[in-house]
């Protein structure tokens, strides 16, 4: 059924794919050793607030209590002269020192994270661009078993997550690690041995924990991901198939759908919030408890004289110091390893590989004539399913040969073949006498130019819809592959003539009005092959007899093949080819195979007949 859930495999998060991002590093070399240089720079100032804050407390303290002595003058006196011994001997350049220093801080990081952020910016670019590129690159099949809505959110949560790799794990993670040996060391040099077995044990067992809880809660978090997936899926899906869905009056199937996959994503998402939950209630419980049992050390230490008020204050800030980074140490670890289950797919994405590539040695296709050859092409999509056996035909080079048969007899796998969507099994289709698996598939795709069955426009104009065949066509050759098309009188009576937006999968215009504009787009290409894919099946009587006499005209310089459904849309051509289960049984031209008297000829009676 359409919508099923697939069982998702958690295997562990693959951390060779962020060896990948180095190039991306790489290119700003210059702006990142600067930015390591203001990031070392801000630890300093970071870690040697504390020292100066101790120092002013312990001055503070001393002439508080040196105060008290004088308390026999009068009160105006008192105050007067507090303030005056307090301004005279309170070194000044203490608190000076204090405000540089924290400013310095808070600059040398801001102007860290503006250096760095051109890099993260021209990564999420790059990768962005490379992962759009490779999936224009992978083959049909790969296309035809895609599902949009959760491809398009894998790729946004793997670009998002590459941003924060990038910002986090190079200018956090390191830092931080820098920051607690700093700190521990100062510990060490200055204070009862104590403070840094706390602080060290602590940071084990922080880590430890985070890690261990971090791991665990990675199945957690793919779920949850996997849920939002198949909902963003469901729906693009169904709104994708509006007019289906409005054909059998499925609204409340498509919502009870929906619904059944939001419940999947809640419940994901609800597990996902407990275990992180107990992730952060662990991390804060070791925070809490080493940080009471420092202060409660260095408590015991003012009452027995052995510290003063301004270590007491300094341990304290030190602890903070310590912890949070560390605690950022834990967020950092912790949405690391989410960002990495949010790329891991990214990374699948890229690691896909195309069936149909350019050979090491394939060559640019040259075309002289414009001949194309089948030869003995045999085809199956999976091995118990033969579309096509040992069919050879060949169509000489300006004339037009058309492929009929009934459904699933394998006619429009020949135009898929021709374009190279896939390769053939067995056999091999030349140009020229080129073999066009030795071609490059830029050159053999930009010399043919296919009208599909079922036209798919962009949701942009009518003009630029046309002009897509050939980018840098001026308006006036537009307009020109318009008139061929016979479209020309269509567009005037629209308010915004070739202005007009055609609606997303251009559902604006009717079945014959896409069929024209893909014909005029494909005018507007100038190929030297043409194929034709039931071209004319939308069209009417009177619009399918305007445009074969529209087809008739471009064509005759050009070789055309012509995959067709109604025989009278293909009775001048120079060939007809009939398909039956994957084989040839009959080709000739209209009035030989009418006299042949034999398939051919009962596809034209029944639709003779039906006419």
């Amino acid at each position: 059924m359409r919508g099923q859930k697939t069982d998702v495999a958690f295997t562990d998060v693959n951390w060779s794919a962020l060896r990948s991002l180095i190039p991306y590093l790489l290119e700003f070399r210059l702006r990142i050793g600067f930015a390591l240089v203001c990031l070392v720079a801000a630890k300093m100032a970071s870690v040697g607030l504390p020292f100066i804050l101790k120092h002013i407390i312990d001055h503070l303290d001393g002439k508080t209590l040196g105060s008290t002595a004088t308390a026999s003058t009068p009160l105006e006196s008192n105050l007067l002269s507090a303030d005056l011994v307090g301004l005279i001997s309170l070194p000044l350049g203490l608190l000076i020192a204090y405000g540089l220093v924290r400013f310095s801080n808070v600059l040398f990081g801001e102007l860290r994270d503006s250096l760095f952020g051109r890099v993260t910016e021209r990564a999420m670019r790059r990768v962005g661009l490379s992962v759009f590129r490779h999936m224009h690159a992978l083959d049909l099949d790969f296309h035809l078993n895609r599902r949009t809505g959760g491809l398009s959110r894998d790729i946004e949560r793997g670009t998002n997550g590459i941003s924060f790799l990038m910002r986090f794990m190079v200018f956090n993670i390191v830092p931080t690690l820098l920051e607690i040996g700093m700190v521990v060391t100062l510990l060490l040099l200055n204070y009862d041995p104590y403070f840094a077995v706390i602080v060290l044990f602590a940071v084990i067992l922080y880590v430890g924990y985070s890690v261990f809880a971090t791991e665990w809660r990675t199945h957690f978090i793919r779920a949850a991901n996997a849920a939002e997936s198949a909902t963003s899926t469901r729906a693009v899906d169904s709104l994708m198939n509006y007019e289906t869905v409005k054909y059998f009056t499925n609204e409340d199937y498509e919502a009870n759908e929906y619904d059944r996959e939001l419940a999947h994503w809640e419940t994901a998402r609800r597990k996902n919030r407990l275990t992180l939950f107990a992730l952060n209630a662990g991390q804060a419980f070791v925070i809490a408890a080493a940080m009471t049992a420092a202060m409660v050390l260095s408590a015991l230490g003012v009452i027995h004289n052995t510290m003063t008020l301004g270590d007491f204050v300094l341990i304290n800030a030190l602890m903070m110091q310590i912890f949070m980074p560390l605690n950022l140490l834990g967020f950092v670890y912790r949405e690391m390893k989410s960002s990495m289950a949010n790329i891991e797919k990214m990374f699948d994405l890229l690691g896909q590989k195309s069936k149909v590539v350019d050979t090491p040695e394939a060559r640019e296709l040259q075309v002289r004539n414009g001949e194309i050859s089948f030869n003995q092409v045999s085809f199956r999509y999976h091995e118990d399913r033969s579309i096509l056996e040992d069919v050879s035909f060949t169509i000489p080079a300006r004339q037009k040969v058309a492929v009929v048969g009934a459904s699933g007899a394998g006619k429009s796998t020949l135009l898929k073949l021709l374009f190279r969507f896939y390769d053939v099994s067995a056999g091999s289709i030349t140009i020229d006498g080129q073999d066009i698996r030795q071609l490059s598939l830029h050159s053999l795709r930009a010399n043919i130019g296919v009208v599909p069955q079922d036209t798919v426009l962009f949701n942009t104009s009518i003009m630029e819809n046309i002009r897509y065949g050939r980018i840098e066509a001026s308006d006036e050759e537009v307009m020109t592959a318009i008139k061929h098309a016979h479209l020309a009188d269509f567009v005037t009576q629209l308010p915004d003539g070739v202005n007009t937006l055609v609606g997303e999968r251009g559902l604006k215009l009717s079945g014959g009005e896409k069929q024209r504009v893909a014909i005029a787009r494909t005018i507007l290409k100038q190929p030297s092959i043409l194929v034709f894919d039931e071209a004319t099946s939308s069209l009417d009587s009177k619009s399918e007899k305007s445009i074969l006499e529209a087809l008739e005209e471009i064509s005759q310089e050009q070789t055309s093949l012509v995959i067709a459904h109604r025989l009278s849309t293909i009775v001048k051509a120079d060939k007809i080819i009939v398909l039956d289960q994957g084989r040839i049984v009959e080709q000739g031209c209209h009035a030989d195979l009418l006299a042949y008297n034999g398939k051919y000829a009962q596809l034209w009676q029944m639709q003779q007949q039906n006419h």
